[in-house]
């Protein structure tokens, strides 16, 4: 699994001109997932991001998580994140789950979010989605098991 996370002062999800979900201060991720993923990974990913601590405290110092700040989240399915680029110039997504699979993973790592302390607003599985966000600071981060 691996996932993009931005900090974000604001995100939209629209598909086909509906805004579909929405956040203010929190976190913007998206979930790329591998054939070979499971809840290992899915636990592990969950937690971790629950309690990295890159919110500013009253010093500016990145000290607080996404519980600290009552933020909030934006989860986002893209299969694109397990394209394999070292060939040629089409990128090869044979390592992405199927999208069964991976829909199932989806929706258990928002469940596992929610068990964590938040509830992710979310995209729509497999759709064409246009996403408006805010950075913040910018801080992007990319994390992976």
């Amino acid at each position: 699994m691996k996932i993009v996370l931005q900090r974000v002062k604001k995100a939209v999800v629209e598909v086909k001109g509906q805004q579909i979900s929405s956040i203010s201060k929190g976190l913007l991720l998206f979930l790329g997932i591998a054939k070979n993923d499971g809840e290992e990974q899915l636990n592990w990913l969950a937690k971790k991001i629950i309690g990295l601590r890159i919110f500013e405290d009253e010093d500016g110092k990145m000290n607080r998580s996404i519980i600290d700040i009552s933020g909030e989240i934006l989860l986002i399915s893209q299969f694109t994140l397990c394209a394999d680029c070292k060939k040629g110039r089409r990128p090869s997504f044979d390592k992405a789950a199927l999208p069964k699979l991976a829909e199932k993973y989806y929706l258990q790592f928002a469940d596992k979010l929610n068990e964590f302390g938040i509830k992710p607003q979310l995209g729509v599985f497999g759709a064409e989605m246009e996403i408006d966000l805010v950075n913040d600071g910018p801080v992007t981060i990319i994390l992976e098991r």
